[in-house]
């Protein structure tokens, strides 16, 4: 009986969750937050610029790339690898940034010590930052750069918060309209 409910029950949650994942897909943007909340959109373009500033640009966009992927974020994930690939980012490093650490000759020591701390803060709720991990990006950067790699990672992942609540459709990008 146990062996029978193991199987059985993923294949019911696969199922169950597929059509609510496809109607999320292809719904319509729900809120145009900018305009419902401008006081508050602002501060966070305020946070945003306030957080890259003084770091290095390819640095910005992995970071804002891999939180966008990690929270299944299309809008921002569009967004960022074609600001990555503006700045002149490669298609091998930003084919990679899903995968980095299997491909971690594809970025520096602290570029991967930014991904790491990046994957920690997003994934907060599974294991927090591990000490190793804090560890490892405070010895990339000092302490002012660190609080702006920190900065980034949580205004990226409220950007994220912000498309995916009000599902912004990837492939528009306000900041050219």
């Amino acid at each position: 009986m146990t062996n029978n409910t193991a199987v059985i029950a993923p294949a019911a949650t696969d199922t169950a969750t597929a059509p609510a994942v496809a109607e999320s897909a292809a719904q319509a943007p729900r809120l145009n937050f900018a305009k419902a909340a401008p006081k508050v959109f602002k501060a966070v373009i305020g946070l945003d610029a306030a957080a890259r500033d003084g770091l290095d640009p390819a640095l910005v966009e992995l970071v804002q790339i891999r939180a966008s992927h990690l929270n299944g974020c299309a809008y921002c994930l569009h967004m960022h690898t074609n600001d990555a690939r503006k700045a002149g980012e490669s298609e091998d490093r930003l084919h990679m940034v899903a995968v980095w650490r299997e491909a971690r000759n594809f970025f520096t020591a602290k570029e991967q010590a930014a991904l790491a701390l990046t994957d920690a803060v997003t994934r907060l709720a599974d294991a927090g930052v591990p000490d190793a991990v804090y560890a490892e990006a405070a010895a990339h950067f000092d302490e002012a750069e660190l609080a702006q790699v920190l900065s980034l990672i949580f205004t990226i992942n409220t950007w994220n918060r912000i498309a995916l609540a009000t599902a912004k459709v990837a492939g528009t990008d306000e900041r050219q309209g």
